[in-house]
Parts: structure tokens; sequence; C-alpha cells
């Protein structure tokens, strides 16, 4: 998904609306690296994007996704563009998942978001987060239904 066939040729479409859903819980290696759920690979392509995310997270992102990330930020003014730009691209890593489906996470990203072993990887629509799983599951806990009522009714679901 993401990608269309011209003439036996892979080519990138923007246009086309990934939707990244699920968790899946994964260690890392000695060496940093992290197994991606397949499904998730396949909707992000060969090349996509870890940076740093909300709440204590990594966001991983497409191409694509990337691209309107950095499109958006761009197009504000510099004087409210400047934290976005330090917080989203300073640490940012292009990453290519290796035959196995592991891509390495640079240490300052495992750092920022207390990764050591077991971690959780999410799918949040048009991204994936890569969470301490212990974190992930205290998040969870501190989600209450009240809460998520009162998010559906401001969406008017």
């Amino acid at each position: 998904m993401g990608e269309s066939s011209t003439k036996g040729f892979s080519v990138w479409d923007p246009t086309i609306f990934i939707m990244l859903i699920g968790e899946y819980q994964h260690n890392i290696d000695p060496k940093g690296r992290v197994i991606v759920p397949s499904k998730f690979r396949e909707d992000l392509g060969e090349r996509f994007y870890v940076t740093k995310g909300l709440d204590g997270c990594l966001f991983v992102l497409s191409p694509a996704e990337w691209d309107k990330l950095q499109e958006k930020i761009m197009s504000m003014p510099i004087s409210k563009a400047r934290d976005l730009q330090r917080f989203f691209f300073s640490g940012a890593a292009e990453v290519e998942p290796d035959k196995q489906g592991r891509i390495l996470l640079p240490q300052h990203l495992r750092d920022y978001a207390h990764l050591t072993k077991d971690v959780a990887f999410i799918g949040a629509s048009r991204r994936a987060e890569i969470w301490d799983a212990a974190n992930w599951k205290a998040f969870n806990s501190d989600l209450t239904e009240e809460a998520i009522a009162e998010a559906m009714d401001e969406l008017e679901l």
C-alpha cells in the first residue's frame, strides 16, 4: 500500500492513504535494532522516518507523512515554527529495514523514549508509534472511559 506500479517500476504515490492499526510487542536487541511489524513495513515503504514523538514515544512516519509534517511546519512563521523544527527534525533518523525487518534505533531516540528491551509498536492511523512497553501499559491505564466519551462527543460520534 502507498505504492503503485507503472510498467514494472514501483512509484511512490503520496495520494494513497495508509492506515496503520494494531499493537505489536517486540524486543530491542543489544545493538539497538527492533523488528518493525510486517504490516507496518508494507505501508511505510522501503525507507521511512523515526523521530521524537509526544507523550514519551517515537513517531514512525512514511515518506509522504514526513513530507506533510515538514510542509506544515515550514509554512508557519519562524517565530512559531522554530521549536517544532528543533523538536521533530534535529533528532530524526531515516531508516531502512534489513532483510529480517529490523531497523536500528539511534541511541538518542532510545534514550528519549526510555526504550531498553520490551517495546510496543502501535498503529496510530497515519503514523506508527514506538513505546517502552511499561510506559504504553501505564499510558493506557490512565485513559478512562469518561475521557474517551468526552473526546467522542467533541467529534460528534
